[in-house]
């Protein structure tokens, strides 16, 4: 039961809006990470991925400390088969950071998230 409930905060979370999250796809991908104004940070991940599961609530946190400074996203991998694939993710967790258009880091399995905003920190200012 709180597994099914951690499932439905996460797609619930990954659909977005909330704690200021988009939902990535690859229609909206172009428009919403690679012409962005602002560095993006999209998490690569799934329903059935546990390490994913685990660092959703990292990903929310830095949304709330980033907001008005990086854009958050979440790309359902088994929704979205294209983007992954040009971005060559092939292990989830993955989190990519854009900025003007590029792959400026490049995040993979699960990292606390010290790690996580030292990388976000050297893209914004």
């Amino acid at each position: 039961m709180a597994e099914q409930l951690r499932d439905q905060s996460a797609v619930a979370a990954a659909k977005g809006g909330h704690n200021g999250i988009v939902e990535v796809t690859d229609a909206n991908f172009d428009q919403d990470v690679l012409k962005s104004d602002q560095p993006v940070l999209v998490d690569f991940w799934a329903t059935w991925c546990g390490p994913c599961r685990a660092i959703a609530p990292i990903v929310e946190e830095l949304a709330k400390d980033y907001q008005g400074k990086i854009k958050i996203g979440k790309m359902d991998v088994d929704a979205n088969s294209a983007t992954p694939m040009r971005y060559r993710v092939t292990g989830i967790p993955t989190l990519l950071v854009f900025k003007g258009g590029q792959v400026v880091e490049q995040i993979v399995g699960y990292k606390p998230k010290e790690a996580i905003a030292q990388a976000l920190n050297k893209h914004i200012g």
